[in-house]
């Protein structure tokens, strides 16, 4: 099992080893939920219901999100979310690390479980499939971006996510992007905040995914 950290960097590097920090903040984008950017052209959501990941959120956050993911931009990302979410083993975890006007941050299917919550482990965990190499592309991180958390090494992201709760131009290019949110964003906004003091990590009972389900098997 890997026992690493996991987090989304941030901007600049700080000159010390105690993290990253925030540098950047900018008025929210609406995320428009009927039709899909694939690339080549516009598909509807109806026709990609194989590529639709259906999250069920419990806590202070109650309903259902939505996100079209893009195997067209990262289809190793992709397809490892989805052998994940069809073996069920993001049911039940964690929104673990949430800031308020950044993102919100789930997927630790090893330390990130809600009902035995505990704010020290989660984040370090993985999945025990390999890590993933990055798959970056010109999809810029704005309101609604799924992107994929990662470790200093580019090539480090394995199983866990981040929503954006708003643009941030500093993770352009820098995070894998594996989908966007089409339904649901308003769910998205109410997930329980974490301590800022703590780098947004939540310290006792948070949001979580009650299931997550691929919409073409619901």
């Amino acid at each position: 099992m890997k026992r690493r950290e996991i987090f989304i960097i941030i901007g600049l590097l700080a000159a010390s080893a105690l993290g990253y920090f925030l540098l950047y903040q900018s008025k929210p984008v609406e995320v428009m939920p009927i039709r899909a950017d694939t690339g080549s052209e516009s598909i509807s959501v109806e026709e990609q219901a194989d590529n639709i990941m259906v999250i069920e959120v419990a806590g202070q956050a109650n309903g259902t999100v939505e996100i079209l993911l893009r195997p067209d931009l990262a289809p190793k990302h992709v397809e490892q979310i989805k052998t994940l979410v069809r073996s069920g083993a993001y049911d039940g975890v964690a929104f673990h690390r949430v800031i308020d006007g950044f993102m919100a941050q789930t997927g630790d299917v090893a330390f990130g479980k809600a009902d035995n919550y505990d704010p020290v482990m989660a984040g370090r965990g993985a999945s025990d499939l390999p890590d993933l190499p990055a798959e970056f592309s010109d999809v810029m991180y704005v309101q609604g971006i799924v992107g994929m958390a990662r470790a200093a090494s580019p090539d480090s992201a394995n199983s866990q996510f981040f929503i954006m709760f708003t643009e941030y131009p500093s993770l352009n290019g820098e995070y894998t992007v594996i989908g966007r949110v089409i339904s649901g964003m308003d769910v998205v906004n109410a997930i329980k905040r974490g301590e800022e003091a703590a780098n947004g990590m939540v310290a006792s009972d948070p949001d979580y995914m009650a299931k997550v389900s691929i919409k073409s098997d619901m």
